[in-house]
């Protein structure tokens, strides 16, 4: 158990540690999704906000669209963090790992924990910036709300993380992993309802954001950091649960395939 433990942690450490020393890493995580909030949040807002804060009681489109950003930067932060392992694989760090007297799910629980930490950290930094621009009114939230918002965040980022690693699991190469994560990513993103109302969509569009963990994590954190009522925080909540559970059990399981691919 203490072994576990203290994998874990080191697995954590080593993804802080990576984290900090890549400063291109730290500036590009939040500086795209700024770029998106200026362009679609500012850019296209100006063309309807009107008719949009008519439809939605008041609320601006840049409000809208704030927290789909803030979901796109946990989503892509820490589905592509998975592509360490990569990495790991083919410079002999994987095969360490698996030989030692750990449990599998340690390590994958390590990863998740440590990845979805750094793409946490970029969510919170571009959070704050979108409170000093008045995007987002940190006074109107209150302090339950922005703590169920934190929780809603950490729980997209493991969400995502497992399921990068469920696709890294199956993937021998970078050009692989990013064809298939891409085609995955894109979808998920702009179904997540990060720039439309998804009760406005036709029913089939409707049907696949549905399936879309990211879908509940974005209404969830709009209806707490704006107010913009969707499905209700607690359906949102359960459902990202569930995501976590269902995508960390098929992470964990896969997982342990890549040590018979290494032995």
């Amino acid at each position: 158990m203490a072994g576990d433990l203290s994998a874990i942690y080191t697995l954590w450490l080593r993804e802080i540690i990576r984290f900090k020393r890549a400063r291109s890493r730290v500036i590009g995580g939040f500086v795209g999704p700024l770029m998106w909030i200026a362009i679609m949040g500012v850019g296209l807002g100006a063309a309807f906000s009107g008719a949009f804060a008519q439809a939605t009681h008041g609320e601006t489109y840049l409000m809208f669209v704030a927290p789909g950003v803030i979901g796109m930067i946990l989503l892509f932060g820490s589905i592509f963090s998975a592509i360490s392992i990569i990495w790991d694989r083919q410079f002999g760090f994987m095969k360490e790992i698996l030989v030692a007297p750990i449990s599998r799910m340690s390590i994958v629980l390590g990863k998740v924990i440590g990845s979805a930490t750094v793409s946490l950290i970029n969510a919170l930094v571009l959070f704050v910036i979108l409170v000093i621009f008045g995007v987002i009114n940190v006074w109107t939230i209150g302090i339950i709300n922005f703590l169920l918002a934190m929780v809603f965040m950490a729980l997209i980022s493991t969400a995502f993380v497992s399921m990068g690693l469920i696709i890294v699991s199956r993937m021998d190469s970078f050009e692989g992993f990013q064809l298939i994560s891409n085609f995955l990513v894109t979808p998920m993103f702009f179904l997540s309802g990060a720039f439309f109302p998804i009760n406005t969509a036709p029913d089939w569009m409707k049907v696949l954001a549905y399936i879309d963990p990211l879908y509940y994590g974005v209404d969830g954190l709009r209806g707490l950091l704006t107010g913009f009522k969707g499905l209700g925080t607690n359906i949102d909540l359960v459902v990202l649960i569930i995501a976590n559970v269902i995508l960390f059990i098929v992470a964990s399981i896969l997982f342990r395939r890549i040590k018979a691919s290494l032995s």
